[in-house]
């Protein structure tokens, strides 16, 4: 009797979701590990403490390591560029987004840039033979919204030598420091780096801002709406203490806010290393 009553009530708790427990995060890599520690902790405190849970960070160093640990079921949520999440949804249907993070203007989009060093004398328009530095190959900003803006340019990738240089950050101070002519990053970042000469080009159409992405084969339908609740009812005074990319407010957001990024044209496939 005593082994039939231990059976239940490890079945029991294992159906319901837990009112504590730990939930495994990866941030995007888009900056360096202490950048983005610094960005989420004090909105991870937040989580624990409104929803009783302890919160784990799992950095990786690139957007297909975090949809790789997503499918094998090693993340709990992920903050996801729009790039990454539609790739993920392809072939992940338990993958939901719980909020969209606002950017500073207010707005739940963003854009990408083409950057150079502010009064270089390159001309973007039929650009061939240049060094430009990317993030990543899922990257939103890298492959996928560079090709996009050099081809309005009349140039192409393929036309010049491209290189991934991971993180955004990276990509601005390797044109600031001179290693390539230009480079693609997230508007936001690129702006970040103004004061030590960087100069945006180019610049995209809005995309569907960055978002905080659940794994619903790992958390209930209920731990979701918990989540997405507690993110909305924060106060402008509390977001404030949060990271400058993350602090301007939150929408909730659904899978549908994707439709306008899967019809626009993508590359039949995203190489994995740069042409030089």
């Amino acid at each position: 009797m005593p082994k039939l009553i231990a059976l239940a009530l490890v079945m029991l708790l294992g159906a319901l979701p837990a009112a504590a427990g730990t939930l495994t995060f990866a941030p995007l890599p888009m900056e360096t590990p202490m950048t983005v520690a610094s960005q989420w902790k004090p909105l991870l405190n937040y989580l624990e403490l409104t929803l009783g849970v302890t919160i784990d960070i799992d950095y990786s160093q690139s957007n297909d390591e975090i949809i790789d640990k997503f499918r094998a079921g090693k993340l709990d949520l992920a903050y996801l560029g729009p790039l990454p999440y539609v790739t993920l949804k392809k072939t992940f249907a338990a993958a939901n987004p719980v909020v969209v993070f606002h950017e500073k203007d207010g707005q739940p989009t963003y854009t990408c840039a083409l950057i150079t060093l502010a009064g270089s004398p390159l001309d973007l328009k039929g650009m061939t033979g240049r060094t430009i530095a990317l993030t990543q190959p899922l990257s939103t900003c890298g492959y996928f919204a560079t090709g996009g803006l050099l081809q309005h340019l009349g140039s192409s990738l393929e036309s010049n030598r491209y290189r991934y240089l991971g993180q955004h950050d990276e990509v601005a101070l390797a044109v600031v420091r001179g290693e390539f002519d230009a480079g693609g990053l997230k508007t936001a970042i690129a702006h970040k780096y103004a004061h030590l000469g960087v100069a945006v080009k180019a610049e995209s159409d809005p995309l569907p801002g960055l978002a905080l992405v659940a794994n619903g084969n790992r958390l209930p339908h209920e731990r979701i709406e918990q989540l997405r609740k507690a993110l909305l009812a924060a106060s402008p005074d509390l977001r404030r203490q949060w990271g400058d990319n993350i602090r301007h407010g939150v929408s909730a957001a659904k899978d549908g806010d994707y439709d306008g990024m899967r019809k626009l044209p993508m590359p039949t496939h995203f190489p994995a290393q740069g042409n030089f």
